[in-house]
């Protein structure tokens, strides 16, 4: 790809696509799943929660088999552009994650729950790539709406973290920050797995259990 140095090295704002004002997701889809608008405002009581685990076709799927998820979708997030598109965030000259919006029912299932989902659904421990997937936008990272959360995401980091190194792993590299902008992703992007059952999900995990009790149910 052309812009190839961007893709193990996150660019500046300076450096950073423009983008446009206008969003790439038009509409108000459904989720193909779920049956629930994707795009907010969500009813009263649900919580949001961002992840980014690598390619977020086969991330957004194991998000909406949870129990007591409302809705998912996936967009773009941690980067600089604004609105940008999937060839853009590909380039790695936008600076975003493929991310995925969990929409859920704290009633139902914790946070901590989706973190244990998070964690041991992908390799936190690679940098610029999952896999065979190599890139800036590839990256691990959780992006936090309140303190609690951000509280909450780093224990479970820290009680994993050796849980990794014993099983022969390196040191986590996953992004904590606090979530800005979340642009969804394209309409054909969205419940990619359930229009496409035979499509690329290139997650993988480590094997290795997030340890009970710090991410658990």
């Amino acid at each position: 790809m052309f812009f190839s140095r961007f893709k193990t090295k996150l660019p500046t704002a300076q450096e950073a696509l423009p983008g446009r004002a206008e969003p790439v997701l038009a509409g108000s889809p459904r989720h193909t799943v779920l049956g629930n608008p994707i795009l907010g405002p969500y009813p009263e009581g649900l919580k949001v929660a961002d992840f980014a685990l690598g390619c977020f076709w086969g991330a957004e799927r194991r998000f909406w088999q949870t129990p007591g998820v409302w809705t998912t979708l996936v967009g773009y997030q941690g980067g600089h552009t604004p609105n940008p598109t999937y060839e853009e965030v590909c380039s790695g000259e936008t600076g975003h994650t493929e991310a995925v919006r969990v929409v859920y029912d704290p009633a139902v299932v914790s946070y901590e729950r989706l973190l244990k989902v998070f964690w041991e659904s992908h390799d936190p421990t690679q940098g610029f790539r999952q896999g065979n997937d190599v890139g800036t936008q590839y990256r691990s990272a959780i992006y936090t709406h309140d303190d609690l959360q951000a509280k909450t995401a780093a224990a479970s980091r820290d009680a994993f973290q050796p849980v990794l190194t014993a099983s022969g792993y390196g040191e986590i590299t996953t992004e904590l920050a606090p979530a800005g902008p979340f642009h969804p992703a394209e309409e054909y992007h969205q419940q990619y797995l359930d229009k496409n059952p035979a499509g690329y999900c290139g997650l993988g995990g480590t094997g290795v259990s997030c340890p009970v009790g710090v991410a658990g149910a």
